[in-house]
């Protein structure tokens, strides 16, 4: 089964699609949000106070704000950083 590559800068993705990779990570939204991007600070993510629908938004309107990259493959995806992470999601 192939990985699909998204450059998240040029075909930007919904809050449902972001949702659904998501659900596949197995983690919550907050969890995958780059706190280093300016948007983070911006947006008050910090506070708690967002709702994972907001923050989903949030990172649909900022794909800075999402950690990547990001593989997908069929009903799994990881995080693949560092590269190595990527390894057992290939088995």
């Amino acid at each position: 089964m192939a990985f699909e590559t998204v450059d998240l800068f040029k075909r930007r993705l919904t809050a449902k699609e972001l949702g659904e990779i998501v659900r596949k990570l197995g983690v919550s939204p907050r969890e995958i949000l780059r706190t280093r991007d300016p948007a983070y600070d911006q947006n008050d993510l910090g506070s708690g106070k967002h709702s994972d629908a907001r923050i989903l938004e949030l990172m649909a309107q900022n794909p800075g704000l999402i950690q990547r990259p990001i593989a997908v493959r069929g009903d799994r995806a990881v995080v693949a950083r560092p590269a190595e992470a990527l390894a057992p999601f290939l088995k």
